[in-house]
């Protein structure tokens, strides 16, 4: 038992010490200046930037849509997105910003609205993950996210995962 521990113990050492040596210095990927460009998965459940395939029955729907972002101090981006479903023909925006915790744990906070033929929904954005940097410029980000809807819409938790470009 002592011999798992310890091996569970020298991985997470060495995970934080790549991290950390992968965002410490001039050549951070999230300092000053920087861009970002990010897809994520997504649902049908809320308007989303993200990707989403499905097909139910012989019907398929899906979603695109990107997020980009620039660096205005070391760690805080201002990021936007726009996104397109063809399930309710809808067009999604999003406006939030996010911040790097030691260089490695997004948090970010944003607005995200939904407009489709005959409304529009809008919800607050709350969400939270992990940037693993699989190279200098490159990180793979499983977040979890709740959205509160602003209107009329109920809450809704998800769990994402998002690729990043580090420009």
């Amino acid at each position: 038992m002592k011999k798992v521990f310890l091996t569970i113990a020298v991985v997470l050492f060495g995970l934080t010490a790549k991290a950390q040596s992968s965002n410490d210095g001039e050549n951070s990927p999230t300092q000053k200046g920087k861009f970002i460009i990010e897809a994520n998965t997504g649902s049908a459940t809320t308007g989303n930037t993200g990707f989403y395939l499905t097909s139910v029955n012989g019907s398929t729907t899906f979603s695109v849509g990107l997020d980009g972002g620039y660096f205005v101090m070391d760690d805080l981006a201002l990021k936007g997105g726009l996104g397109y479903n063809d399930a309710n023909e809808s067009f999604v925006y999003k406006v939030g910003a996010e911040y790097y915790i030691e260089g490695t744990f997004p948090v970010e906070v944003d607005f995200t609205g939904t407009s489709f033929t005959g409304g529009s929904a809008n919800w607050l954005g709350i969400q939270g993950g992990y940037a693993y940097f699989i190279g200098d410029k490159v990180s793979i980000k499983p977040t979890v996210r709740y959205n509160i809807g602003l209107d009329d819409q109920d809450g809704v938790f998800q769990g994402l995962i998002g690729f990043a470009l580090y420009l």
